[in-house]
């Protein structure tokens, strides 16, 4: 049935041996021919379809995959014409889940999946195809300097009674494309990962691999016959060697740029393919059969003469060691004028030789990819994840915090020191320089710079980052390792917790259980439960961080997400009230995981991290002082907040903000609002801002990430990033307090810990060139909103340390 599943379109062998029947014999009675070598070449593009994961798809329904390919700068070439179809497995939905089998349209020469339908969120349908797409490629000296674009389309179509109108259905909608590039330099052999996720509205995860080579057109079976009885005989250099040394010099026909440069790029792309070969085959441990290593004698024969003709010719010096090499390959004489070059027949032999050997070594790579194909995955999967902050490195500007002076007696923030982590430097108690604009101004100079870089063109280009690298988001990294407490030795990391009493289970619930798990390292049955709770801002929607739900399930899959609905429409309640109604909400979901004794026991270890959105990071610390998560504060892993207000609103510079925020709290009467603005007690320092930041809150989390942006004018940019601002250092009346405040959450997050800490504040801006000018611009809440509309900023703070995430 299987084979049902393969077709092969290649160039036709008979043509192939035809052709090398063709080429003239040598002959001493003839004077020297001069064929033309008629150089052509075949991009080979294979795309292997591993999986197809449904991450966030709004609808169900049936979905296929459409792939084409064309050349990116000219709309006149051929497109990617579908070449060899493999389908390893047959597709690993249910039996009424997949319709017919994939099919190859002639019309736009495009491939396309077989149809399956999508039933419920984190479905996964094994899908296991590979397809290879041939392109033509014409041959000039410089060839190859325009990319290829493949593009990959999701189709969709609604629930079908009837089979038989599926694949008609889905021919008719695109519901989304995703397009990557693949550079010129890429196109000599590139064996990469390559995911595809569509767009915000249609996010899922499709597994594939790209593999690239460049093939000689018609290479068939190489025979040294000719090589052996010809090319070693003793007047062969005589007549074909002069007479194309004459026409190098005279400018009559011969071996021309356009052979050597097509002879050049193949060989790269045989040493990449080689060389990538085995390299995957020392990374899983295996071996590669029937693997043609051995370079032919005329290829050596060809590649010492180019050498040396391209050095003479070219005018550049050859080393006496070179000229001695060359002179010993081949009969002749050490004078420039007889200098070795190659004939026309030597360089027909030369590609007949290398197009053989190269397409031996990729049909050796397809086989060793179907027999392992997810070792292979697994394999490129992890080289692109390491690669990452590499990749996006132009958009991420890396820095270290600048530790402050600590009073040795408590550990606490000198207080002689003025400025307190601004920006991550000591800011003079009387600069006027906004760190809120200065900010701003250094990431335009960036993002300005960028538009001047050279991007990495070895490698595959997601266009959804790279194709307009101007609007994609600048981001400042600032990160500070804080040093772990020494642990008893004879204790060791989980033997203190348990000594502790750092239980996931509350102790009542503990009594009755045979099993104790305990801290956020592996136990011994390996298994982990990751627990993320989302909790959203001002009157907002539970779905409102999904996009940062799902960049956060692409490195850790089996993290189990709450999205946390406690709080819908009930945001202008008090904070205590908020925060009780979240820690209730977290710990019934626990109580399921933890529901019984074999449950808790196929745990190896816990943990449980946090993201919030504006003021849900005020709910989230709120809620760990609740009674009912005390159990799990031992074992908070990461937080990841972004633009919150974790010192209130005081010294927020927005105006137009202030002014709207006065007249809510006058109309609604919200609590939440006055306690932001220091107004719900008349002594501040019995508000319910200062008497939180006296709260431990912060110092049990092993990662705290605070991510903001200068652009945000909703939150103030000190109180996101928990730093000292310059209102506060000149208010005499307030500001002493809105110091305290600081100094009580530094103090959390700077306090050494059982396991090394680790903290980021991430900056943030976005590409407002081409926004319009609306009323969040103009209020300055646009990018307090870009947070949840976007999720490049997430995309690359998380796989910069994909650590602290999974």
């Amino acid at each position: 049935m299987l084979r049902r599943f393969r077709f092969l379109i290649g160039v036709d062998s008979k043509a192939a041996g035809a052709a090398a029947k063709a080429l003239p014999a040598p002959s001493e009675s003839r004077s020297p021919q001069f064929p033309s070598l008629m150089s052509e070449a075949v991009q080979e593009i294979a795309v292997y379809i591993h999986r197809f994961h449904n991450l966030d798809l709004f609808q169900q329904g049936w979905y296929q995959i459409k792939v084409s390919m064309r050349w990116e700068d000219s709309d006149e070439a051929a497109p990617g014409i579908p070449a060899r179809v493999v389908q390893y497995e047959a597709p690993g939905a249910g039996v009424d889940d997949t319709a017919a089998v994939w099919k190859i349209n002639e019309g736009d020469h495009s491939f396309s999946t077989c149809p399956f339908r999508i039933k419920f969120a984190r479905q996964d349908v094994l899908l296991s195809v590979m397809v290879s797409f041939n392109l033509a490629v014409k041959v000039t000296e410089k060839f190859l300097t325009s990319a290829v674009l493949l593009k990959f389309e999701l189709l969709y179509t609604p629930m079908q009674d009837n089979m038989s109108e599926v694949q008609n259905a889905l021919d008719n909608f695109s519901a989304s494309v995703h397009e990557i590039r693949v550079p010129p330099k890429a196109l000599l052999g590139v064996h990469s990962y390559c995911p595809i996720h569509f767009d915000t509205f249609h996010t899922v995860l499709v597994d594939l691999s790209i593999h690239v080579v460049l093939l000689k057109a018609a290479s068939g079976v190489f025979s040294q016959k000719m090589f052996s009885e010809g090319h070693l005989s003793g007047n062969f250099h005589s007549e074909f060697g002069a007479a194309n040394n004459q026409a190098l010099v005279t400018g009559e026909p011969g071996v021309d740029s356009k052979d050597i440069a097509l002879w050049k790029a193949l060989c790269t792309s045989r040493d990449i393919l080689l060389d990538k070969l085995q390299n995957l085959g020392r990374a899983i441990n295996q071996r590669i059969d029937d693997l043609d290593k051995t370079e032919h004698m005329i290829i050596q024969l060809v590649k010492r003469k180019l050498n040396g003709h391209v050095r003479i010719f070219g005018n550049d010096k050859v080393t006496e060691n070179e000229k001695s090499m060359l002179e010993r390959s081949v009969d002749v004489s050490s004078s420039s004028s007889e200098w070795p070059v190659v004939s026309n027949v030597e360089m027909l032999e030369g590609f007949q030789a290398l197009g053989s050997q190269l397409t031996s070594i990729w049909n050796a790579f397809l086989r060793f990819h179907r027999r392992h194909r997810t070792e292979i995955m697994e394999y490129l999967r992890g080289v692109w994840a390491e690669d990452r902050s590499t990749d996006w490195s132009m958009w991420l500007v890396h820095s270290k915090l600048d530790i402050p002076q600590q009073n040795s007696a408590n550990g606490d923030v000198d207080d002689n020191t003025q400025s307190i982590l601004v920006a991550g430097k000591a800011v003079p108690k009387k600069s006027n320089e906004d760190p809120a604009i200065t900010a701003a101004s250094r990431a335009d100079l960036h993002r300005k710079s960028i538009e001047q870089m050279k991007i990495n063109t070895h490698y595959l280009q997601d266009l959804q980052i790279f194709g307009n690298i101007t609007q994609v988001p600048v981001i400042y990294v600032e990160r500070l390792l804080v040093p772990c407490e020494k642990v008893s030795k004879s204790l060791g990391f989980s033997g203190a917790l348990e000594q502790a009493g750092t239980s996931i289970v509350p102790k009542t619930a503990r009594d009755r259980l045979p099993l104790k798990v305990t801290g956020n390292e592996p136990g011994r049955n390996g298994r982990a439960l990751r627990v993320v709770v989302f909790v959203h801002g001002f009157q907002g929607h539970h779905l409102d961080l999904r996009l940062v739900r799902n960049q956060w399930l692409l490195i850790d899959p089996g993290a189990e997400c709450l999205m946390s609905e406690a709080n819908e429409d009930k945001t202008a309640s008090d904070f205590r009230e908020l925060g009780q109604r979240l820690a209730e909400e977290v710990a019934a979901f626990l109580k399921i995981k933890f529901s019984s004794a074999s449950k808790i026991a196929s745990y190896g270890s816990f943990r449980l991290s946090f993201v919030g959105h504006s003021i849900g990071n005020i709910i989230i610390r709120t809620a760990l002082t609740d009674v009912a998560m005390k159990p799990y504060l031992s074992n908070l892993y990461t937080f990841l907040s972004i633009s919150g207000p974790h010192l209130g609103y005081l010294y927020s510079s927005n105006a137009l903000f202030n002014s709207g925020l006065w007249l809510f709290k006058k109309l609604k009467g919200s609590p939440c609002m006055h306690q932001l603005t220091f107004t719900d007690e008349a002594d501040i320092q019995n508000s319910f801002l200062f008497k939180l930041s006296q709260e431990k809150t912060l110092e049990n989390f092993q990662n705290i990430i605070l991510v903001s942006s200068p652009q945000d004018r909703y939150v103030p940019y000190h109180s996101a990033r928990i730093e000292m601002c310059q209102a506060a250092m000149r208010d005499s009346r307030k500001g002493p307090t809105y110091t305290a405040m600081l100094k009580n959450c530094l103090n959390q997050i700077l306090s050494p810990a059982t396991a090394d800490r680790t903290f980021i504040r991430g900056d943030v801006n976005f590409d407002t060139s081409s926004q319009a000018l609306t009323l969040n611009n103009f209020i300055g809440r646009a990018a307090h909103i870009e947070f949840l509309e976007t999720d490049n900023f997430a995309r690359f703070i998380m796989w910069s340390f994909p650590k602290l995430f999974s």
